[in-house]
C-alpha cells in the first residue's frame, strides 16, 4: 500500500472512530439511540470514512497540497486579525450567499442557493436525531408539553400545539420544499440551456438531482401518510425513504456532492492569491511586461516538475510558464507556421 493511501486510510478510520464515539457519548451510551435508525447511522459512518479518505487523497495531490500549504501560510501571517475578518466575510458572501454562483446567472445562483440551504437544514435536523444527540420527551404530568434534550441535557420546553413546535417538527418539510424548488430550477436550466445540455453527464449532473428529489418526495409522502391518510402505506414509504437516503449517503464520497467538502478550501486559495498579488510580479521573458505574481509562477513550475512535466524552452534558460499568455499564443502560431512551411517543402 502506498504511503498516501495508507495515510488517507488511517485518517478515514480515525474520523469514523471519533464520530462513532461521539454517537455513543451524545446518546448517553445509546440510551437515546433509536435502533430503527441503525441503517442511517451505518451509512453516515461509511460516508464519513469515504469523505475523509477521498479528502486526504485529494490533499496529497501536488497542486492541491501546494495551494493548501500556501493558503494556510498566507492566512497565518502578521495580518491574522484582518485575515480572520476577511475569512468570515468571504465565508458569508461567497459560500453562504453563493455569490460565486450568482455571478454565472441569477437563476443558476437561486437554484444552487435553494439546494444548498435545503440540504443544510435537512442535515442539521436529521443527523443529530439519527445519532441520538437530540430527542424529545413529554413533561411528566403535562402530556401537552414537550421537553427537548441535547446530548442528554434539557434544552427547553414548548407546548405541542404551539407555533414553534409546528415549525420545528416540520423542519424537514420546509427543507424538502427548498430542495424541490432548487431541483426544478436546475432541471429547467439543463433542459433549456444548450451549452449546459451539451456537456452534462448523467452521473455528475442528473443523478444528484434525481437523488435529492427522491429523498424530498418520499419524505413528503411520509408526512402526507401520517397527517392525512391515517398511516396508509407508511411502512412501505418509510422503507423507500430509507433506501433513497442510505443510497445517497453511500454515494456521497464518490459523486458530485463531494464538492461540498472541497469548496471551503477555496477560502485559503483566495488568501494565497491575495498574498501573491502583493508581492513581486513576474515579467514575461519575451515582451518584458508584468503578467502574474512571481510566487505563483514559481509554485506552478515546481508542481509541474513534481508531476513529471518539463516545459523548458529550447534555450533551457526560459520556462514556458515565464512567458505571458499573449506571447504564448504568438509563439504557438509561429511554431504552427514553421511546421506548415516544413511540410510544404
Amino acid at each position: 500500500m502506498r504511503s498516501d493511501t495508507l495515510r488517507a486510510t488511517l485518517w478515514g478510520i480515525g474520523f469514523t472512530a471519533v464520530l462513532g464515539a461521539l454517537i455513543v457519548l451524545g446518546s448517553r451510551r445509546l440510551a437515546h439511540f433509536d435502533a430503527a435508525l441503525v441503517g442511517y447511522t451505518f451509512a453516515t459512518l461509511f460516508a464519513t470514512f469515504g469523505i475523509t479518505y477521498r479528502y486526504a487523497m485529494w490533499l496529497s495531490r501536488p497542486p492541491t497540497r501546494m495551494y493548501w500549504r500556501r493558503g494556510w501560510r498566507a492566512f497565518a501571517t502578521r495580518r491574522l486579525p484582518a485575515n480572520l475578518v476577511r475569512a468570515v466575510r468571504r465565508a458569508v458572501v461567497e459560500v453562504a450567499l453563493n455569490r460565486f454562483i450568482f455571478r454565472r446567472g441569477a437563476m443558476r445562483g437561486l437554484a444552487h442557493f435553494l439546494l444548498m440551504w435545503g440540504c443544510i437544514l435537512a442535515a442539521a435536523i436529521t443527523f443529530p436525531l439519527v445519532w441520538g444527540w437530540i430527542h424529545f420527551e413529554t413533561v411528566p404530568g403535562h402530556l401537552e408539553v414537550y421537553r427537548a434534550y441535547v446530548f442528554g441535557f434539557s434544552a427547553g420546553e414548548f407546548p405541542v400545539a404551539s407555533a414553534p413546535a409546528f415549525i420545528v417538527f416540520h423542519g424537514l418539510v420546509w427543507a424538502s420544499f427548498l430542495v424541490l424548488a432548487g431541483v426544478m430550477l436546475a432541471f429547467r436550466r439543463r433542459m433549456r440551456d444548450r451549452s449546459a445540455e451539451a456537456v452534462q453527464r448523467f452521473g455528475e449532473d442528473i443523478l444528484p438531482l434525481v437523488l435529492l428529489a427522491a429523498i424530498s418526495i418520499t419524505g413528503l409522502m411520509l408526512t402526507i401518510s401520517y397527517t392525512w391518510l391515517r398511516g396508509y402505506a407508511y411502512d412501505f414509504l418509510a422503507i423507500l425513504h430509507a433506501i433513497t437516503v442510505i443510497v445517497t449517503l453511500l454515494w456521497l464520497p464518490f459523486g458530485k456532492f463531494f464538492h461540498i467538502f472541497q469548496r471551503p478550501a477555496q477560502l485559503g486559495v483566495g488568501f494565497y492569491k491575495d498574498e501573491a498579488a502583493r508581492g513581486e510580479q513576474a515579467r514575461c521573458k519575451h515582451c518584458a511586461r508584468p503578467f502574474a505574481p512571481v510566487a505563483m509562477i514559481r509554485d506552478l513550475i515546481a508542481v509541474e516538475r513534481e508531476l513529471g512535466f518539463r516545459y523548458e524552452l529550447a534555450d533551457r534558460a526560459t520556462h514556458y510558464q515565464e512567458i505571458c499568455p499573449a506571447c504564448r499564443r504568438a509563439l504557438f502560431g509561429l511554431a504552427q507556421g514553421g511546421l506548415w512551411t516544413v511540410s510544404k517543402s
